[in-house]
Protein backbone atom coordinates (compact mmCIF):
# COMPACT_ATOMS: atom_id res chain seq x y z
CA UNK A 1 0.00 0.00 0.00
CA UNK A 2 2.72 2.11 0.87
CA UNK A 3 4.56 1.75 -2.49
CA UNK A 4 1.20 2.28 -4.29
CA UNK A 5 1.15 5.56 -2.46
CA UNK A 6 4.44 7.06 -3.16
CA UNK A 7 3.95 8.48 -6.58
CA UNK A 8 0.86 10.35 -5.31
CA UNK A 9 3.10 11.92 -2.36
CA UNK A 10 5.67 12.92 -5.33
CA UNK A 11 2.76 14.75 -6.75
CA UNK A 12 2.46 16.41 -3.10
CA UNK A 13 6.05 17.54 -2.76
CA UNK A 14 5.21 19.37 -6.40
CA UNK A 15 2.09 21.02 -5.94
CA UNK A 16 3.58 21.99 -2.30
CA UNK A 17 6.60 23.33 -3.35
CA UNK A 18 4.91 25.15 -6.28
CA UNK A 19 2.71 26.86 -3.92
CA UNK A 20 5.57 27.67 -1.59
CA UNK A 21 7.30 29.49 -4.21
CA UNK A 22 4.44 31.72 -5.45
CA UNK A 23 4.17 35.22 -2.74
CA UNK A 24 0.63 35.18 -3.83
CA UNK A 25 -0.11 31.97 -1.77
CA UNK A 26 2.57 32.60 0.87
CA UNK A 27 1.56 36.14 1.81
CA UNK A 28 -1.92 35.48 2.87
CA UNK A 29 -1.30 32.53 4.35
CA UNK A 30 1.05 34.27 6.94
CA UNK A 31 -0.88 37.06 7.07
CA UNK A 32 -3.96 34.86 8.55
CA UNK A 33 -1.37 32.98 10.83
CA UNK A 34 0.20 35.58 12.22
CA UNK A 35 -2.20 38.72 12.15
CA UNK A 36 -5.38 36.94 13.21
CA UNK A 37 -4.32 35.06 16.25
CA UNK A 38 -2.43 38.63 17.48
CA UNK A 39 -6.18 40.33 16.87
CA UNK A 40 -7.88 37.61 18.92
CA UNK A 41 -5.55 38.06 22.30
CA UNK A 42 -6.08 41.26 21.94
CA UNK A 43 -9.60 40.64 21.80
CA UNK A 44 -9.68 38.22 24.50
CA UNK A 45 -7.57 40.22 26.99
CA UNK A 46 -9.99 43.28 26.18
CA UNK A 47 -13.21 41.31 26.97
CA UNK A 48 -11.61 39.47 29.93
CA UNK A 49 -11.22 42.33 31.36
CA UNK A 50 -14.28 43.74 30.52
CA UNK A 51 -16.50 40.82 32.24
CA UNK A 52 -14.12 41.01 35.29
CA UNK A 53 -14.82 44.36 35.55
CA UNK A 54 -19.06 43.11 35.57
CA UNK A 55 -17.83 39.98 37.78
CA UNK A 56 -19.06 38.38 34.61
CA UNK A 57 -16.00 35.73 34.24
CA UNK A 58 -18.18 32.73 32.14
CA UNK A 59 -18.41 34.93 29.75
CA UNK A 60 -14.37 35.62 29.18
CA UNK A 61 -13.94 31.74 29.82
CA UNK A 62 -16.54 30.19 27.15
CA UNK A 63 -15.14 33.20 24.44
CA UNK A 64 -11.48 32.50 24.62
CA UNK A 65 -12.06 28.61 23.37
CA UNK A 66 -14.71 30.21 20.72
CA UNK A 67 -12.06 32.24 19.66
CA UNK A 68 -9.30 29.42 19.81
CA UNK A 69 -11.55 27.22 17.21
CA UNK A 70 -11.58 30.46 14.98
CA UNK A 71 -7.87 31.07 15.09
CA UNK A 72 -7.93 27.45 13.83
CA UNK A 73 -10.88 27.55 11.03
CA UNK A 74 -9.30 30.94 8.82
CA UNK A 75 -6.06 29.57 7.91
CA UNK A 76 -7.84 26.90 6.22
CA UNK A 77 -10.25 28.79 4.63
CA UNK A 78 -7.44 29.36 1.64
CA UNK A 79 -7.31 25.61 1.35
CA UNK A 80 -10.74 25.76 -0.42
CA UNK A 81 -9.15 28.31 -3.08
CA UNK A 82 -6.30 25.97 -3.50
CA UNK A 83 -8.58 23.15 -3.84
CA UNK A 84 -10.60 24.50 -6.66
CA UNK A 85 -7.35 25.65 -8.80
CA UNK A 86 -5.96 21.69 -8.17
CA UNK A 87 -7.78 20.43 -11.88
CA UNK A 88 -9.76 22.92 -13.27
CA UNK A 89 -7.33 25.70 -12.80
CA UNK A 90 -4.20 23.83 -14.60
CA UNK A 91 -7.04 22.89 -17.22
CA UNK A 92 -7.78 26.59 -18.51
CA UNK A 93 -4.10 27.00 -17.92
CA UNK A 94 -3.27 23.79 -20.29
CA UNK A 95 -0.32 22.62 -17.68
CA UNK A 96 -2.46 19.52 -17.25
CA UNK A 97 -1.68 17.48 -20.27
CA UNK A 98 1.74 16.59 -19.25
CA UNK A 99 0.66 15.37 -15.29
CA UNK A 100 -2.37 13.33 -16.70
CA UNK A 101 0.16 11.83 -19.23
CA UNK A 102 2.17 10.92 -16.72
CA UNK A 103 2.27 6.57 -15.84
CA UNK A 104 0.28 7.65 -12.16
CA UNK A 105 -2.86 5.72 -11.69
CA UNK A 106 -6.27 8.21 -11.58
CA UNK A 107 -6.32 7.66 -7.69
CA UNK A 108 -2.50 7.97 -6.95
CA UNK A 109 -3.06 11.65 -9.41
CA UNK A 110 -6.08 12.42 -7.03
CA UNK A 111 -4.77 11.87 -3.85
CA UNK A 112 -1.90 13.43 -4.65
CA UNK A 113 -3.55 16.66 -5.58
CA UNK A 114 -5.84 16.57 -2.39
CA UNK A 115 -2.68 16.09 0.11
CA UNK A 116 -1.25 18.91 -1.93
CA UNK A 117 -4.24 21.47 -1.47
CA UNK A 118 -4.64 20.23 2.71
CA UNK A 119 -1.61 20.32 3.77
CA UNK A 120 0.15 23.91 3.59
CA UNK A 121 -3.03 25.20 5.35
CA UNK A 122 -3.31 22.88 8.07
CA UNK A 123 0.05 23.37 9.02
CA UNK A 124 -0.59 27.47 8.98
CA UNK A 125 -3.74 26.20 10.59
CA UNK A 126 -1.48 24.36 13.78
CA UNK A 127 0.77 27.17 13.69
CA UNK A 128 -1.72 30.03 13.95
CA UNK A 129 -3.22 27.79 17.24
CA UNK A 130 -0.16 27.67 18.84
CA UNK A 131 0.65 31.43 18.43
CA UNK A 132 -2.55 32.57 19.69
CA UNK A 133 -2.13 29.93 22.83
CA UNK A 134 1.31 31.83 23.69
CA UNK A 135 -0.43 35.46 23.64
CA UNK A 136 -3.50 34.28 25.41
CA UNK A 137 -1.27 32.82 27.73
CA UNK A 138 0.65 35.97 28.43
CA UNK A 139 -1.66 38.12 28.02
CA UNK A 140 -4.43 36.24 30.89
CA UNK A 141 -3.25 33.60 31.50
CA UNK A 142 -5.56 31.21 30.27
CA UNK A 143 -5.01 27.55 29.43
CA UNK A 144 -6.90 25.14 27.48
CA UNK A 145 -7.67 21.94 29.35
CA UNK A 146 -5.62 19.17 27.36
CA UNK A 147 -9.06 17.31 26.25
CA UNK A 148 -10.17 20.47 24.80
CA UNK A 149 -6.71 20.93 22.87
CA UNK A 150 -7.48 17.93 21.60
CA UNK A 151 -10.92 18.29 20.11
CA UNK A 152 -9.72 21.88 18.50
CA UNK A 153 -6.95 19.99 16.75
CA UNK A 154 -8.72 17.14 15.67
CA UNK A 155 -12.18 19.47 14.09
CA UNK A 156 -9.37 21.82 12.43
CA UNK A 157 -8.02 18.68 10.44
CA UNK A 158 -11.63 17.37 9.62
CA UNK A 159 -12.84 20.77 8.62
CA UNK A 160 -9.86 20.79 6.56
CA UNK A 161 -10.21 17.77 4.87
CA UNK A 162 -13.67 18.38 3.99
CA UNK A 163 -13.33 21.68 2.76
CA UNK A 164 -10.68 20.45 0.35
CA UNK A 165 -12.47 16.98 -0.25
CA UNK A 166 -15.30 18.71 -1.20
CA UNK A 167 -13.65 21.72 -3.59
CA UNK A 168 -11.36 19.17 -5.18
CA UNK A 169 -14.79 17.04 -6.20
CA UNK A 170 -15.92 20.22 -7.79
CA UNK A 171 -12.45 21.00 -8.98
CA UNK A 172 -12.59 17.53 -11.07
CA UNK A 173 -16.07 17.63 -12.21
CA UNK A 174 -16.41 21.00 -13.65
CA UNK A 175 -15.22 22.63 -16.99
CA UNK A 176 -14.07 26.11 -15.77
CA UNK A 177 -12.71 28.11 -12.73
CA UNK A 178 -16.10 30.45 -12.58
CA UNK A 179 -17.95 27.15 -12.63
CA UNK A 180 -16.43 25.72 -9.85
CA UNK A 181 -16.19 29.15 -7.58
CA UNK A 182 -19.94 29.29 -8.19
CA UNK A 183 -20.46 25.79 -7.08
CA UNK A 184 -18.05 26.66 -4.13
CA UNK A 185 -21.08 28.47 -2.56
CA UNK A 186 -22.71 24.84 -2.05
CA UNK A 187 -19.30 23.84 0.81
CA UNK A 188 -19.19 27.79 1.86
CA UNK A 189 -23.07 27.99 3.15
CA UNK A 190 -22.85 24.80 5.23
CA UNK A 191 -19.72 25.32 6.69
CA UNK A 192 -20.83 28.90 7.74
CA UNK A 193 -23.82 27.22 9.38
CA UNK A 194 -21.69 24.47 11.07
CA UNK A 195 -19.42 27.05 12.41
CA UNK A 196 -22.25 28.80 13.78
CA UNK A 197 -23.56 25.52 15.07
CA UNK A 198 -20.31 24.75 17.06
CA UNK A 199 -20.40 28.35 18.14
CA UNK A 200 -23.08 27.65 20.39
CA UNK A 201 -21.85 24.25 21.94
CA UNK A 202 -18.86 26.25 22.86
CA UNK A 203 -20.81 28.99 24.27
CA UNK A 204 -22.45 26.41 25.99
CA UNK A 205 -19.64 24.92 27.26
CA UNK A 206 -20.56 21.67 26.08
CA UNK A 207 -17.82 20.74 25.05
CA UNK A 208 -18.46 16.73 25.11
CA UNK A 209 -21.03 17.51 22.21
CA UNK A 210 -17.71 18.28 20.00
CA UNK A 211 -16.70 14.57 19.80
CA UNK A 212 -20.13 13.62 17.78
CA UNK A 213 -19.60 16.97 15.28
CA UNK A 214 -15.98 15.59 14.94
CA UNK A 215 -17.23 11.92 14.28
CA UNK A 216 -20.06 13.06 11.91
CA UNK A 217 -17.50 15.20 10.29
CA UNK A 218 -15.13 12.87 9.66
CA UNK A 219 -17.44 10.18 8.25
CA UNK A 220 -18.91 12.99 5.23
CA UNK A 221 -15.29 13.96 4.99
CA UNK A 222 -14.32 9.85 3.77
CA UNK A 223 -17.36 9.91 1.79
CA UNK A 224 -16.18 13.13 0.02
CA UNK A 225 -12.93 11.30 -0.57
CA UNK A 226 -14.75 8.08 -2.16
CA UNK A 227 -16.89 10.46 -4.63
CA UNK A 228 -13.96 11.67 -6.11
CA UNK A 229 -11.96 8.56 -6.31
CA UNK A 230 -15.43 6.84 -8.28
CA UNK A 231 -15.53 9.71 -10.16
CA UNK A 232 -12.48 10.93 -11.22
CA UNK A 233 -11.55 9.68 -14.60
CA UNK A 234 -8.59 11.90 -16.92
CA UNK A 235 -10.13 11.36 -19.90
CA UNK A 236 -13.13 12.92 -18.89
CA UNK A 237 -11.30 15.72 -17.75
CA UNK A 238 -9.58 17.00 -20.59
CA UNK A 239 -12.72 15.99 -23.10
CA UNK A 240 -15.28 18.30 -21.41
CA UNK A 241 -15.19 21.65 -22.85
CA UNK A 242 -18.85 22.74 -21.99
CA UNK A 243 -20.97 22.50 -18.89
CA UNK A 244 -24.52 22.22 -19.85
CA UNK A 245 -27.95 22.40 -18.05
CA UNK A 246 -30.56 20.04 -20.01
CA UNK A 247 -33.52 20.02 -18.27
CA UNK A 248 -35.69 18.26 -20.35
CA UNK A 249 -32.94 14.98 -20.24
CA UNK A 250 -33.21 15.58 -16.28
CA UNK A 251 -36.99 15.42 -16.63
CA UNK A 252 -36.93 12.56 -19.02
CA UNK A 253 -34.55 10.65 -16.75
CA UNK A 254 -36.26 11.16 -13.69
CA UNK A 255 -39.58 10.72 -15.45
CA UNK A 256 -38.93 7.30 -16.50
CA UNK A 257 -37.05 6.47 -13.69
CA UNK A 258 -40.65 7.15 -11.58
CA UNK A 259 -43.26 6.14 -13.62
CA UNK A 260 -41.64 3.46 -15.69
CA UNK A 261 -43.93 1.57 -17.94
CA UNK A 262 -46.92 1.43 -15.53
CA UNK A 263 -50.07 2.16 -16.51
CA UNK A 264 -52.17 1.99 -13.33
CA UNK A 265 -51.77 2.70 -9.80
CA UNK A 266 -51.77 -0.87 -9.17
CA UNK A 267 -48.94 -1.67 -11.86
CA UNK A 268 -47.46 1.25 -10.61
CA UNK A 269 -46.84 -0.08 -7.17
CA UNK A 270 -46.13 -2.94 -8.29
CA UNK A 271 -43.52 -2.65 -11.09
CA UNK A 272 -41.69 0.66 -9.23
CA UNK A 273 -42.17 1.06 -5.56
CA UNK A 274 -42.68 -2.77 -4.42
CA UNK A 275 -38.90 -2.90 -6.02
CA UNK A 276 -37.60 0.33 -5.16
CA UNK A 277 -37.99 -0.63 -1.17
CA UNK A 278 -36.87 -4.28 -1.56
CA UNK A 279 -33.58 -2.34 -3.32
CA UNK A 280 -33.25 -0.51 0.47
CA UNK A 281 -33.17 -3.10 2.86
CA UNK A 282 -29.75 -2.50 3.63
CA UNK A 283 -29.68 1.25 4.24
CA UNK A 284 -33.30 0.52 5.75
CA UNK A 285 -31.75 -2.19 8.39
CA UNK A 286 -28.98 0.49 8.66
CA UNK A 287 -31.44 3.42 9.62
CA UNK A 288 -33.73 1.19 12.25
CA UNK A 289 -30.04 0.25 14.08
CA UNK A 290 -30.22 4.31 13.94
CA UNK A 291 -33.47 4.73 15.54
CA UNK A 292 -32.73 2.46 18.20
CA UNK A 293 -29.27 4.29 19.10
CA UNK A 294 -31.48 7.41 19.34
CA UNK A 295 -33.54 5.93 21.80
CA UNK A 296 -30.53 4.23 24.22
CA UNK A 297 -29.22 7.83 24.06
CA UNK A 298 -32.47 9.53 25.30
CA UNK A 299 -32.38 7.37 28.38
CA UNK A 300 -28.66 7.72 28.81
CA UNK A 301 -29.18 11.23 28.47
CA UNK A 302 -31.49 11.60 32.15
CA UNK A 303 -28.23 10.53 33.90
CA UNK A 304 -26.72 13.81 33.03
CA UNK A 305 -30.03 15.96 32.69
CA UNK A 306 -32.15 14.65 35.43
CA UNK A 307 -35.76 15.97 35.08
CA UNK A 308 -37.03 17.30 38.27
CA UNK A 309 -39.09 15.12 40.95
CA UNK A 310 -42.59 14.27 39.78
CA UNK A 311 -42.82 16.35 36.77
CA UNK A 312 -43.74 13.46 34.55
CA UNK A 313 -45.72 11.11 37.07
CA UNK A 314 -48.51 9.97 35.07
CA UNK A 315 -50.06 7.62 38.02
CA UNK A 316 -52.52 10.72 37.88
CA UNK A 317 -53.58 10.10 34.37
CA UNK A 318 -57.73 10.37 33.48
CA UNK A 319 -60.40 10.83 31.43
CA UNK A 320 -59.82 14.47 31.86
CA UNK A 321 -56.87 14.19 29.51
CA UNK A 322 -58.10 13.08 26.94
CA UNK A 323 -61.20 15.69 27.09
CA UNK A 324 -58.21 18.38 27.50
CA UNK A 325 -57.14 17.01 24.05
CA UNK A 326 -60.79 17.34 22.77
CA UNK A 327 -60.81 21.21 24.06
CA UNK A 328 -57.69 21.78 22.20
CA UNK A 329 -60.00 20.51 18.67
CA UNK A 330 -57.03 17.94 18.53
CA UNK A 331 -59.66 14.70 18.33
CA UNK A 332 -60.48 16.40 14.25
CA UNK A 333 -59.30 15.83 10.50
CA UNK A 334 -57.49 19.58 11.48
CA UNK A 335 -55.80 17.57 14.33
CA UNK A 336 -54.61 14.44 12.14
CA UNK A 337 -53.28 17.11 9.29
CA UNK A 338 -51.31 19.05 11.33
CA UNK A 339 -49.66 15.84 12.87
CA UNK A 340 -49.16 14.58 9.07
CA UNK A 341 -48.07 18.01 7.92
CA UNK A 342 -45.15 18.80 10.96
CA UNK A 343 -43.68 15.03 10.14
CA UNK A 344 -43.82 15.39 6.39
CA UNK A 345 -41.45 18.72 7.35
CA UNK A 346 -39.25 16.59 8.98
CA UNK A 347 -38.62 14.05 6.25
CA UNK A 348 -37.85 17.56 3.76
CA UNK A 349 -35.91 19.26 5.94
CA UNK A 350 -33.99 15.45 6.60
CA UNK A 351 -33.67 15.41 2.80
CA UNK A 352 -32.27 18.29 2.17
CA UNK A 353 -29.43 17.99 4.60
CA UNK A 354 -28.90 14.53 3.78
CA UNK A 355 -28.22 15.97 -0.41
CA UNK A 356 -25.09 18.00 1.12
CA UNK A 357 -23.84 15.30 3.67
CA UNK A 358 -24.56 12.24 2.33
CA UNK A 359 -27.65 11.56 4.20
CA UNK A 360 -25.48 11.55 7.57
CA UNK A 361 -27.34 14.59 8.67
CA UNK A 362 -30.64 13.34 7.34
CA UNK A 363 -29.61 10.30 10.39
CA UNK A 364 -29.05 12.59 12.82
CA UNK A 365 -32.51 14.50 11.96
CA UNK A 366 -34.68 11.28 11.73
CA UNK A 367 -33.01 10.48 14.65
CA UNK A 368 -33.77 13.70 17.03
CA UNK A 369 -37.34 12.08 18.00
CA UNK A 370 -36.43 8.85 19.25
CA UNK A 371 -33.65 10.96 21.50
CA UNK A 372 -36.71 13.02 22.66
CA UNK A 373 -38.85 9.95 23.66
CA UNK A 374 -36.57 7.99 25.20
CA UNK A 375 -35.62 10.43 27.69
CA UNK A 376 -39.04 10.86 28.81
CA UNK A 377 -39.44 7.32 29.05
CA UNK A 378 -36.84 7.21 31.44
CA UNK A 379 -38.13 10.28 33.10
CA UNK A 380 -41.30 8.29 33.40
CA UNK A 381 -39.32 5.45 34.61
CA UNK A 382 -38.29 7.18 37.70
CA UNK A 383 -41.74 7.78 38.71
CA UNK A 384 -42.77 3.87 39.21
CA UNK A 385 -44.15 3.42 36.15
CA UNK A 386 -42.13 0.82 33.64
CA UNK A 387 -40.75 1.98 29.98
CA UNK A 388 -41.71 -0.88 28.35
CA UNK A 389 -45.49 0.58 29.65
CA UNK A 390 -44.85 4.18 28.42
CA UNK A 391 -43.80 2.82 24.87
CA UNK A 392 -46.37 0.26 24.63
CA UNK A 393 -49.15 3.22 25.82
CA UNK A 394 -47.76 6.60 24.25
CA UNK A 395 -45.30 5.36 21.01
CA UNK A 396 -46.66 1.31 19.48
CA UNK A 397 -50.25 2.32 18.75
CA UNK A 398 -49.14 5.01 16.15
CA UNK A 399 -45.41 4.25 15.97
CA UNK A 400 -46.28 0.53 14.33
CA UNK A 401 -46.92 2.54 11.32
CA UNK A 402 -44.48 6.02 11.55
CA UNK A 403 -41.24 4.10 12.12
CA UNK A 404 -41.54 1.66 9.16
CA UNK A 405 -42.36 5.41 7.23
CA UNK A 406 -39.29 6.82 9.03
CA UNK A 407 -36.92 4.24 8.16
CA UNK A 408 -37.91 3.89 4.50
CA UNK A 409 -37.61 7.77 3.61
CA UNK A 410 -33.77 7.71 5.82
CA UNK A 411 -33.14 4.58 3.72
CA UNK A 412 -34.05 6.97 0.63
CA UNK A 413 -31.98 9.28 1.33
CA UNK A 414 -29.14 7.42 2.57
CA UNK A 415 -29.63 5.88 -0.84
CA UNK A 416 -29.17 9.23 -2.57
CA UNK A 417 -25.99 9.76 -0.72
CA UNK A 418 -23.97 6.17 -1.40
CA UNK A 419 -25.07 6.86 -5.10
CA UNK A 420 -22.54 9.88 -4.74
CA UNK A 421 -20.12 8.22 -3.29
CA UNK A 422 -19.82 5.16 -5.46
CA UNK A 423 -20.08 4.68 -9.26
CA UNK A 424 -22.80 3.65 -11.28
CA UNK A 425 -22.26 0.93 -14.18
CA UNK A 426 -23.19 2.70 -17.29
CA UNK A 427 -24.64 5.85 -16.10
CA UNK A 428 -22.81 8.97 -15.56
CA UNK A 429 -23.18 10.34 -11.96
CA UNK A 430 -25.46 13.00 -12.64
CA UNK A 431 -28.09 10.29 -14.15
CA UNK A 432 -27.11 7.85 -10.89
CA UNK A 433 -28.02 10.67 -8.75
CA UNK A 434 -31.51 11.58 -11.03
CA UNK A 435 -32.27 7.83 -10.51
CA UNK A 436 -32.21 7.65 -6.51
CA UNK A 437 -33.62 11.08 -6.64
CA UNK A 438 -36.78 9.33 -8.41
CA UNK A 439 -36.77 6.26 -6.38
CA UNK A 440 -36.86 8.47 -3.15
CA UNK A 441 -40.09 10.36 -4.87
CA UNK A 442 -41.87 6.89 -5.22
CA UNK A 443 -41.00 5.60 -1.75
CA UNK A 444 -42.26 9.06 0.04
CA UNK A 445 -45.74 9.01 -2.29
CA UNK A 446 -46.22 5.34 -2.83
CA UNK A 447 -45.39 4.41 0.77
CA UNK A 448 -44.09 6.95 3.45
CA UNK A 449 -47.29 9.53 2.96
CA UNK A 450 -49.58 7.20 3.54
CA UNK A 451 -47.71 5.43 6.42
CA UNK A 452 -47.52 8.71 8.13
CA UNK A 453 -51.24 10.02 7.62
CA UNK A 454 -51.90 6.17 9.07
CA UNK A 455 -49.80 7.02 11.84
CA UNK A 456 -51.24 10.61 12.24
CA UNK A 457 -55.06 9.70 12.63
CA UNK A 458 -53.63 6.28 14.91
CA UNK A 459 -51.83 9.30 17.19
CA UNK A 460 -54.86 11.78 17.34
CA UNK A 461 -57.59 8.98 18.02
CA UNK A 462 -56.15 5.62 19.57
CA UNK A 463 -52.80 6.52 21.59
CA UNK A 464 -54.45 9.18 24.16
CA UNK A 465 -57.00 6.74 25.10
CA UNK A 466 -54.86 3.96 25.10
CA UNK A 467 -52.86 5.66 27.45
CA UNK A 468 -55.89 6.26 29.73
CA UNK A 469 -56.53 2.91 29.67
CA UNK A 470 -53.42 1.11 30.38
CA UNK A 471 -51.77 4.28 32.21
CA UNK A 472 -54.83 5.74 33.97
CA UNK A 473 -55.81 5.73 37.83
Amino acid sequence: MLNSLRPAWIITRREVSDQLRDWRIILPVLLLTLFFPGLMNFTAGQITGFVERYNAPLIGDRLIPFLLMIVGFFPISISLVMALESFVGEKERHSIEPLLSSPLSDGQLYLGKLAAAVIPPLLASYLGITVYLIGVYLDVGWRPAPILLLQIFLLTTVQAVLMVSGAVVVSSQTTSVRAANLLASFIIIPMALLIQGESVVMFWGSYSSLWWIIAGLAVIAGLLVRTGLAHFNREELLGRELDSLNLRWSWTVISQQFRGGARSLRDWYLEQVFPAARRLGLPAAMMLLALAAGLLIGVNLVQVFPLPPGMLNLNRLDEGFVEGLELLNLFSPLGVGTIWLHNLRAILLATVLGIFSFGVLSVLVLMLPFVIVGYLAAGVASTGTSIGLFLLAFIAPHGILEIPALALAGAAILRIGATLAAPAENMTIGEAWLRALADWAKILLGLVLPLLLGAAALEVLLTPRLAVLLLGS
